[in-house]
């Protein structure tokens, strides 16, 4: 059994920057979907936008989140056990912190159908004993799950080029209307289902990489960081070429193997590229650790709340795209959606290092610790070590 720990000590800077970046990707992955897409005739920066998406931001974003995700649950452990805490009390709580992030994605939900806080609070519940697997048994259960994770995620990307749309359409959810919050809630545990099925190989790639620092200690890893950024992002702007040439038209006429062949090809291959962003990012963090600009000290700050920042960026993209709002959702395509994106982010950034100058942590944050974690007075009376 391999469970190494580490002493406390300064938290890292390249996790909290990546998770701080992620969130641009998320908004950039989300944007677009609150618009009307297949309303308006399609531009030349439309097309850009569509080809950035499938490039870098679809079926990226996420793997990237859940890749940051399993990360954060060694870190977690190693904390716990580092302070003398037992297996099964860590166990507890962090099962107690995934339930809970069902509940936040449960309401979530009710606001709007893109959550995903709930996907990874289950599935980081379901996948608990694999953080005292051995690091072979890691990858394989990596390897493996990738397959159902790529049939999950290219189906929906098969309906899109097999209806002759692009996937911004295909998943848009201001084309038709809402289904009433019971018939929603009635589908949600299926959507955990297949949400839990496509997020399960990065967060246990996350849990491995965490296993070795990579990280933690970016400068110590630089050339494996390099070959994996290098690699990752190649394999995944090679994978997304044939569906971008279906959607754009430019590949007329695919037979129905190309196109099952495409489908299944971005998102396998976006699985790599969403790792290989935060390797990416864990390099620039060798040299921002050196400087601390004030850019830096924003995004690790945006990283420190990227939950609160994250349910930040639904409220924004309903006032802006719904009709209850600005209610530019029928205005706006892809190119446009990216800018919405991009200012959202930067508010969020502005909002993150404003809290961090206060010394306030995010409200979800905050919120979720004292929901999960056990009172002081009960850590007090029990037995074992504070954990």
């Amino acid at each position: 059994m391999t469970t190494p720990t580490r002493a406390p000590g300064a938290r890292a800077l390249a996790p909290d920057l990546a998770r701080g970046a992620m969130l641009l990707a998320i908004a950039c992955a989300h944007a677009p979907l609150f618009t009307a897409a297949a309303g308006r005739a399609p531009s030349a920066a439309d097309d850009i936008a569509l080809v950035a998406h499938q490039l870098f931001v679809g079926n990226h974003a996420r793997p990237m989140f859940a890749f940051l995700f399993g990360y954060a649950l060694v870190q977690m452990l190693d904390r716990r056990t580092g302070r003398g805490a037992s297996w099964p009390e860590v166990r507890r709580l962090l099962r107690r912190r995934g339930w809970w992030l069902v509940a936040f994605g449960a309401l979530h939900t009710a606001l709007v159908p893109l959550d995903i806080l709930a996907v990874y609070g289950i599935t980081s519940v379901l996948l608990l004993g694999l953080l005292r697997a051995r690091n072979r048994t890691l990858l394989w259960a990596a390897g493996i799950a990738l397959v159902p994770a790529t049939l999950s995620t290219g189906m929906g990307m098969w309906q899109a080029l097999d209806q002759g749309v692009t996937v911004l359409e295909s998943g848009s959810i201001a084309v038709t209307a809402a289904p009433p919050l019971p018939d929603r809630l009635a589908v949600w545990p299926f959507s955990l289902v297949f949400g839990g099925a496509s997020v399960a190989p990065p967060m246990i790639i996350g849990i491995w990489a965490a296993r070795r620092r990579l990280l933690d200690e970016p400068g110590r890893h630089r050339a494996f960081l390099v070959r994996a950024a290098v690699l990752t992002t190649a394999v995944s702007v090679l994978g997304a070429v044939p569906a971008i040439l279906i959607q754009l038209g430019a590949w007329a006429d695919p037979s129905a193997a190309a196109v099952w062949a495409a489908s299944l090809a971005q998102p396998l291959t976006g699985y790599f590229g969403g790792i290989g962003l935060a390797a990416i990012i864990a390099l620039a963090a060798i040299g921002a650790a050196r400087t601390r600009g004030p850019l830096t000290t924003a995004v690790e700050a945006l990283g420190q709340r990227s939950m609160s920042l994250y349910l930040f960026q639904t409220v924004a993209f309903l006032a802006v795209f719904h009709p209850y709002g600005l209610g530019l959702r029928d205005d706006l395509g892809p190119a446009g959606a990216f800018g919405v994106a991009g200012a959202v982010w930067l508010v969020s950034l502005a909002a993150a290092d404003l809290m961090r100058r206060a010394g306030r942590k995010g409200p979800a944050e905050v919120l979720l610790r004292r929901l999960a974690y056990p009172a002081p007075a009960a850590r007090a009376s029990a037995p074992a070590p504070p954990g």
